[in-house]
């Protein structure tokens, strides 16, 4: 069975694993074979994804680390195994019948003992042959007395890079890999790591490897669908590249349910992808929007039966009626990382329906971006606190602002400015940065 992950960018937003949700399960529901696609995240659920996975009974996506080859990727998992009272001649004959170099022994729960191996078998008969002893007495002998206990023994989730060396250098070909049962889940030998399978990953929402998880580089991409613009991500083989100047990844990925309708369109996926538009477009109210979003938006709505703004309303609702969002959630809401010629910045985006009520903790926001900033190394934070009703955003700025006045015409030796219209990052505010190089 091939596992394919389907994952957004870091610091997700709403469309960023509504998308990776929606788009794993239509995988499924028409992959021709045994591969299974699901979908990850690469951080916590903001709350607005929460509420409709909770409302719709959608499982939460679980949230990975990184992408890089780890030890149960490359190891062989079938292992063949005998118990520790099993004969010598016993665990002879299956490693002829096999073809193995040695046997994994275990104990009466299934836990892991040692090795017994056909080295091991030879030299007992070598020293056996001055003996008097008839050798069906000798095979006769349990495998738990002559075992070896010195391979190497690895975790499932251990990096290979980091064991490389270690099982190269081993005395024994074979090293070990146990779960936290101490029962053995696979063997990984020289030939698993002189060929290691790549992790299969399909990104969407993002095409650049800043945004990416770590360890894509190591990984095999296999697929991307974005709305943004085409990033430095490279793939060794041609992949299919679905980049469209819509408002969100979600409209892409309801554009092709719409082109596999005998996959159906269930209940728990049209939520995911409307919400995920409503809040990627602002309400459709964003300079990003366009009709094809608005179609779409449409097409779910009448599929769940709901008006698509009114949802979006009580979707964007939900995030202010919930506790006072923290100070690392608004500045870390949809936070990515951009190269700005030899410079890295952070811009990151918080929308509300309640502005005033955020700004009350400006000082402390801006104090964290400040710590952020120097932490990580960036030019500037930028953290856009976009207003859906009164339709524009408060912006604000730690580290060296004069790029960003500059780029949008403001000036920032006040504090924060308030920019009326301005919703969109990608399409409003990045450009304009960006021009600054």
């Amino acid at each position: 069975m091939h596992r394919t992950l389907v994952v957004g960018h870091r610091n997700p937003d709403n469309d960023s694993i509504m998308s990776a949700i929606a788009y794993a399960w239509l995988k499924n529901a028409t992959s021709a074979d045994s591969s299974v696609y699901e979908a990850v995240r690469l951080g916590p659920l903001p709350h607005e994804t929460r509420w409709v996975l909770e409302r719709y009974g959608i499982e939460k996506p679980r949230v990975i680390a990184h992408v890089y080859r780890r030890v149960c990727d490359a190891m062989t998992k079938e292992v063949v195994s005998v118990r520790e009272d099993a004969t010598l001649l016993e665990a002879g004959r299956i490693m002829r019948d096999r073809n193995l170099r040695a046997l994994v022994v275990t104990d009466a729960a299934g836990c892991y003992c040692g090795l017994i191996s056909t080295r091991m078998l030879a030299e007992l008969f070598i020293s056996e042959l001055d003996t008097d002893r008839p050798r069906h007495e000798t095979l006769a002998q349990a495998v738990g007395g002559f075992l070896d206990k010195g391979a190497l023994v690895l975790e499932p989730e251990a990096l290979l890079k980091d064991v490389t060396e270690s099982v190269l250098a081993a005395s024994l070909r074979e090293a070990i890999v146990l779960d936290e049962d101490g029962v053995c889940v696979g063997v990984l030998t020289r030939t698993d790591i002189a060929r290691p399978p790549r992790r299969k990953v399909i990104l969407v929402d993002h095409n650049e490897s800043a945004q990416a998880v770590p360890g894509i580089d190591d990984a095999a991409v296999v697929e991307i669908l974005d709305h943004h613009r085409i990033g430095d991500v490279q793939t060794t083989l041609p992949i299919r590249f679905l980049n469209m100047p819509v408002g969100a990844t979600a409209t892409i990925v309801a554009l092709e349910y719409q082109s596999h309708p005998h996959a159906g369109l269930p209940a728990p996926m049209a939520a995911c992808l409307l919400a995920a538009i409503m809040t990627d477009t602002v309400l459709l109210k964003s300079p990003t929007a366009t009709d094809t979003d608005r179609a779409v938006a449409q097409w779910l709505g009448d599929a769940l039966g709901v008006d698509a703004l009114a949802f979006g309303i009580e979707l964007f609702g939900s995030r202010d009626a919930a506790s006072p969002p923290t100070v690392e959630a608004i500045t870390g809401a949809d936070a990515k990382e951009f190269e700005l010629g030899e410079h890295r910045v952070l811009i990151a985006q918080y929308e509300t329906v309640s502005l005033a009520r955020v700004l009350e903790h400006e000082a402390t926001l801006t104090a964290h971006m400040e710590k952020v900033r120097v932490e990580r190394g960036y030019e500037f934070v930028l953290l856009m606190v976009t207003d859906v009703v009164a339709e524009g955003s408060q912006v604000i700025v730690a580290g060296r602002p004069s790029i960003v006045e500059r780029a949008l015409g403001i000036s920032l030796h006040s504090g924060s400015v308030w920019m009326p219209g301005i919703l969109s990052r990608k399409k409003q505010v990045l450009p304009r940065v960006l021009e600054q190089v």
